[in-house]
């Protein structure tokens, strides 16, 4: 962790985020430990949100945490299938993807990763691209016969990320992965940055989207949930859908070294902020 005065930290803190007498109690709590943020939804669409994000994740670096970002690109993808009028199937949750639209994804998601990649680097926040085509971390397998080129991780190169954030640089990650024979494959941007996160043992994995998180019968948020309350939440069928393997993947993660995983706003200015450095937090936290 960098060792930064008080002057300095109040000019890096924006005047709508967190106090910095909440920031300074919070500072040491993550020392040396990896952040990984996985940004998804709308927040990636969205100008206006998608430039939060990128300044959230500097400001980060400036107060010396060590920030991962893998990120998805659905709606992106969507959008080109469609133009290219190839019809999107899904099977809980994951698109079915075949050798067409494996080129189209593969396309969506490098250029995508480019973009948030300089946009870091516009916005002071050094960072380095991770692709299939560019320090390729991610060995999959093929998840099951009828998602086509879907993978999921075997084998990941942490190697790559230590020496990118050695030397000071936020890695950005496509989830996209490699087979033996050098197939590319999709894999599911939450179940990647749940790989890498358990890998690394990281401190925290945050899951940016957008919705406000996990939600009981009345549609509040619950702002802390564990193994026990999801049953109960899936069995009233409160969490129900695409939520469920979402969730389940972070539960996944909470039993296998990561102290806790978020699931929080895109929407919210500050939101990854207010998780990591105020009282109140932002969104669900999940905790075996």
């Amino acid at each position: 962790m960098l060792k930064i005065t008080e002057e300095e930290i109040k000019k890096i803190l924006p005047p709508n985020g967190p106090s910095y007498e909440e920031v300074k109690k919070y500072l040491d709590k993550y020392n040396d430990e990896y952040i990984v943020v996985k940004c998804g939804g709308s927040v990636l669409v969205n100008k206006n949100l998608f430039n939060n994000f990128i300044n959230d994740i500097s400001i980060l670096i400036k107060l010396g945490f060590i920030p991962i970002v893998i990120h998805g690109g659905g709606k992106r993808i969507s959008n080109k299938l469609n133009e290219n009028g190839i019809k999107s199937d899904f099977i809980n949750g994951l698109r079915v993807t075949d050798k067409k639209s494996i080129s189209i994804v593969e396309e969506v998601l490098n250029n995508f990763n480019k973009e948030i990649a300089e946009s870091l680097k516009k916005n002071k926040c050094d960072s380095q691209s991770i692709t299939n085509k560019q320090n390729n971390i991610l060995m999959v397998k093929q998840e099951k016969k009828e998602l086509g080129f879907v993978g999921t991780p075997t084998e990941i190169n942490l190697s790559i990320i230590e020496q990118i954030v050695d030397e000071k640089k936020v890695p950005v990650i496509a989830p996209l992965g490699l087979d033996k024979n050098n197939q590319v494959y999709n894999v599911n941007a939450d179940t990647a940055a749940g790989a890498i996160a358990k890998k690394l043992n990281a401190r925290r994995l945050i899951i940016m989207s957008d919705v406000q998180g996990v939600l009981d019968d009345k549609k509040n948020l619950i702002t802390e949930i564990n193994t026990e309350k999801v049953n109960v939440l899936i069995k009233k069928e409160i969490i129900n859908g695409g939520m469920i393997p979402k969730i389940k993947n972070c539960l996944d993660v909470a039993k296998n070294g990561v102290k806790g995983v978020c699931i929080i706003d895109g929407r919210i200015k500050h939101s990854i902020l207010f998780e990591l450095l105020s009282n109140a937090g932002s969104g669900t936290l999940i905790r075996e």
